[in-house]
């Protein structure tokens, strides 16, 4: 209790009140009415004016990135995909993947990349996308980046561990190469509640 906390450190209650509603504001902690003040879960965050793979990104906070693959196939993109991919017809190397950070599922990622990048389908999927891609020579360098609002479908919750209807952050790419080409698109479903971004 706020009273004890005060007593043990020999500072007014007023004092640690100010003190949780400080680490409230940061999201370090969270009130819940009638139970208590727990700590909360730390939140990925990632500085979208850099292009930084998933699994970089958790490392840098000190969190162990995995994937867990749905599907790399062959498909076909919708208008707009085919028209910022400059491609000559609408087949694409799809690959949709859940990305966790310590276990838990933060993300629903689908890639879609030119044919040219067909051999993606043979590579290990379960690593960085990106150190497959410096492999080859390509190096991601810039992006123009869509954020907006998502309701989890039932599948999507269902591999997001989330409830039917959550709200959803989804962050949509388009990534360039160091030549300038559009490498490929990205579709990200986020939970909020363990991600955020820095713009």
């Amino acid at each position: 209790s706020l009273r004890k906390l005060a007593k043990e450190l020999h500072i007014s209650v007023l004092t640690i009140a100010r003190a949780y509603s400080e680490l409230a504001d940061e999201g370090l902690v969270e009130n819940v009415q009638g139970k208590g003040t727990f700590v909360c879960t730390p939140k990925l965050c990632r500085d979208l004016r850099d292009i930084n793979s998933f699994h970089e990104c958790c490392r840098m906070q000190g969190v162990t990135p995995g994937t867990r693959l749905i599907h790399a196939q062959l498909s076909h993109a919708d208008e707009r995909t085919q028209r910022e991919l400059e491609l000559p017809d609408d087949r694409v190397v799809e690959i949709e993947r859940v990305r966790t950070a310590d276990g838990v599922p933060v993300m629903l990622e689908t890639n879609s990349f030119p044919l040219a990048y067909s051999d993606l389908l043979q590579a290990d999927l379960s690593q960085s996308l990106y150190a497959v891609l410096e492999g080859r020579g390509i190096t991601p360098k810039r992006g123009i980046h869509e954020i907006s609002l998502h309701y989890a479908t039932n599948a999507q919750a269902r591999l997001l561990e989330v409830d039917s209807g959550q709200a959803l952050l989804l962050l949509r790419e388009v990534v360039f190469d160091q030549h300038g080409r559009p490498l490929h698109t990205s579709y990200q479903l986020i939970r909020g509640d363990r991600f955020t971004f820095r713009i």
